[in-house]
């Protein structure tokens, strides 16, 4: 038989499970790659699956946007946080992660053909999604420290044009906007009546004081602004797959049909989950930030010492720092070397279409002091050594 061929022959394939093989057939590689955190969710979160389990009706398909309880705790959140106000205007719907949140987005507001804005590096799972939905991703670069140039911006729009996506604090170059640039998108977005997208997973992760900034609680961008939130970063969620979005009231509908036939209603224990770590105290964030922020002064000290090797640009926000070697080496074959050689993983900076140099995308949340002060050392030796080799 003849093999098939479909759309998703143009869709990248996720870089995580290749570099996650290499790691496999290197064992006692250290990862510096995936971008997660090393500490678990609040207790406060296991505490509440018991009241998933009191409630045999529990077992039942729940609202597609998410479960009353969790809808009023988020929209707290995001009153206190973020500075949104849920109203009229706007609505909260949960998902299964924030990657979920992105692709119910993009099938709300396109039809294939449409283009969509992505700010260069880009995160590798929005690419994959516009591309899935039959639709054109239209790479803007950033400028020479990752900063939005908005004259670009704003030159690349198009009649087929429905979106500018901006991601801050930035995966993969930890960089965080300021409120002036996202004031600026914003207004780009609000004059040619297209959407602003605005991932959100790494709002809590930011040093240094530098605070986050919300799009969404621009005053009157709530009709074209739609923000992405996840619990996966921040509460040691990962696998309990629940993030959320805030849209504008008119994509509720569309949202919705696009929720209920790929996924229903989100996990409803994860939801119960996600309830209980609403209620954990604030001293829960602050310490696993503190201590990352710690991890991250340490790889910034190791890596400061590649200078002249690497550019490395300032980042406060999230947990990456993203590198820039100064080789003619592809960047795949560079990370292959550093699991084979070195037992250090990192992730080649093509995977977020740089494809102009060598780049490298080091991931430090997911480490202890002492592992990631092991990782980091070996990175360094190993570029020192195959780069100037």
């Amino acid at each position: 038989m003849e093999s098939l061929t479909s759309r998703m022959q143009a869709v990248q394939s996720p870089i995580i499970p290749v570099v996650g093989e290499l790691i496999k057939n290197s064992p006692g590689t250290i990862s510096l790659g995936q971008g997660v955190v090393s500490y678990n969710p609040p207790h406060e979160a296991i505490e509440f699956l018991a009241k998933f389990l009191a409630e045999p009706a529990n077992n039942l398909y729940k609202s597609v946007e998410g479960i009353p309880p969790l809808l009023t705790a988020l929209a707290g959140k995001l009153q206190a946080f973020n500075g949104i106000e849920i109203n009229g205007e706007n609505c909260i719907v949960v998902t299964a992660g924030s990657n979920m949140g992105f692709m119910n987005a993009i099938l709300a507001i396109t039809n294939p053909g449409d283009e969509i804005i992505l700010n260069t590096p880009y995160y590798f799972n929005h690419e994959m999604a516009i591309a899935m939905a039959g639709c054109r991703a239209v790479l803007v670069a950033t400028d020479e420290n990752y900063q939005l140039r908005k004259e670009a911006i704003a030159q690349a729009i198009t009649p087929k044009t429905r979106a500018v996506v901006t991601i801050s604090p930035n995966n993969p170059t930890g960089v965080v906007y300021s409120e002036a640039a996202l004031r600026q998108v914003n207004q780009i977005c609000a004059t040619h009546s297209i959407y602003h997208i605005s991932d959100e997973a790494y709002e809590y992760f930011t040093y240094n004081g530098v605070k986050h900034v919300s799009p969404g609680a621009f005053s009157n961008s709530s009709e074209y602004t739609i923000s992405l939130y996840s619990l996966s970063k921040a509460y040691g969620f990962a696998s309990w797959r629940i993030g959320y979005m805030v849209i504008p009231k008119h994509l509720l509908v569309a949202v919705k049909k696009v929720q209920d036939t790929i996924l229903i209603c989100p996990p409803v224990i994860s939801q119960y989950a996600a309830l209980g770590a609403l209620q954990a105290k604030e001293d829960y964030l602050k310490s696993h930030i503190e201590a990352i922020a710690q991890v991250r002064q340490l790889v910034l000290d190791s890596l400061n010492r590649l200078q002249g090797l690497c550019s490395i640009i300032p980042a406060n926000g999230a947990f990456y720092f993203f590198l820039k070697v100064h080789t003619q080496m592809d960047a795949f074959e560079l990370v292959k070397q550093l699991i084979q050689e070195h037992k250090v993983a990192v992730i080649p900076g093509t995977t977020f279409g740089i494809d102009d140099g060598c780049y490298l995308r080091v991931a430090y949340g997911a480490l202890q002091k002492e592992t990631a002060k092991e990782g980091i050392e070996r990175l360094v030796q190993g570029l020192e050594t195959i780069v100037r080799s």
